[in-house]
């Protein structure tokens, strides 16, 4: 199997990096995560360039790209920490109307067995899907009651915690709450890929440019060893959801459900590993609210737990052993 990108799909990267980079810098992320700064303008612009429709049948009309054009795509959203409920709009683009146009958003979340449940962009959003053993639900937000904001991990999104979620109306069975875990977990992964390599560009640049004693801190051995350790995980991260999305979209080359699970646990460590070490590379300030290192490691932290989390991967890989 040849995990590297064809001519197209190095366009469609590029493409999308240039569209992130021009329209969702890291400021607009920082203000996603404030009290109505959820940008409607900028999230059509992502339905205009067909992030949401991207796990379609390729046809000339839908444009859908597949699961390895999905994780190409969510790379790059990764990378550049774009915000908002991005896998639940792909998940849910035939449950709601206006979702794969960017002009309706909808949020996601697996009920929880116990406990409360915390849901992203509630306030941005016009559907709620929820996820349980039995099925897909599809929630009216106006039946929400003890509704408490809350204080989010990632300060690029905004959450609501409620008491107990409505059974509500049943829009999928069993098998597409599967499917729902099993695409989640694969895009989920793709965007920790995305970190892994983004957090290795950022300390290597900053080893470049920050001096000390009169040299580059980037010539200094220990430096150097860990900026090798983070190129190495980032490159171990792509390719096992590269792999991941060849093996979803051709399942004859392998069990979808191990590959994923496999790239799930590899990226959501190694995304982790490297966010910390960009920090650990930038020093004292790597760790102040104004740098950017620990945004990436938050956005880690949080989409290491969503779409069944790494310790649910992690039976999985052991099961098939």
């Amino acid at each position: 199997m040849d995990l590297d990108l064809d001519a197209d799909e190095l366009a469609l990267q590029q493409g999308v990096r240039r569209f992130c980079a021009d329209r969702f810098p890291l400021s607009v992320a920082r203000q996603f995560g404030t009290p109505g700064g959820f940008d409607r303008d900028r999230w059509a612009e992502l339905g205009e360039l067909g992030v949401f429709d991207v796990l379609s049948v390729s046809t000339s009309e839908t444009g859908g790209l597949g699961a390895v054009g999905a994780v190409v795509v969510f790379e790059e959203l990764g990378r550049a920490l774009v915000p908002g409920p991005l896998i639940a709009c792909v998940l849910a683009r035939g449950l709601a109307e206006g979702v794969c146009e960017g002009r309706a958003v909808v949020t996601a979340v697996e009920r929880p067995r116990s406990g409360p449940a915390v849901l992203e962009h509630l306030a941005a959003a016009s559907s709620l899907i929820v996820t349980d053993d039995e099925g897909v639900w599809h929630v009216d937000t106006a039946d929400l009651g003890n509704l408490v904001a809350a204080e989010a991990l990632d300060p690029t999104s905004t959450v609501a915690v409620v008491t107990r979620l409505p059974q509500g109306t049943q829009v999928g069975g069993p098998e597409q709450a599967s499917s729902w875990r099993l695409y989640g977990s694969l895009l989920a992964s793709s965007m920790l890929a995305g970190i892994s390599s983004a957090t290795t560009d950022l300390a290597t640049q900053y080893a470049k440019a920050r001096h000390q004693f009169g040299k580059p801190i980037g010539s200094f051995q220990a430096i150097k060893h860990m900026l090798a350790d983070m190129l190495a995980r980032s490159e171990v991260c792509r390719a096992s959801v590269y792999m991941a999305g060849a093996v979803v979209d051709d399942p004859s080359a392998g069990r979808p459900e191990d590959s994923v699970a496999s790239a799930r646990v590899i990226a959501g460590q190694w995304a982790v590993d490297n966010a910390r070490s960009c920090i650990q590379v930038h020093g004292g300030i790597g760790f102040t609210w104004e740098a950017d290192p620990h945004l990436y490691l938050k956005r880690s932290w949080s989409l290491a737990n969503c779409y069944g989390g790494v310790d649910s991967a992690a039976e999985v890989v052991a099961s098939s052993l």
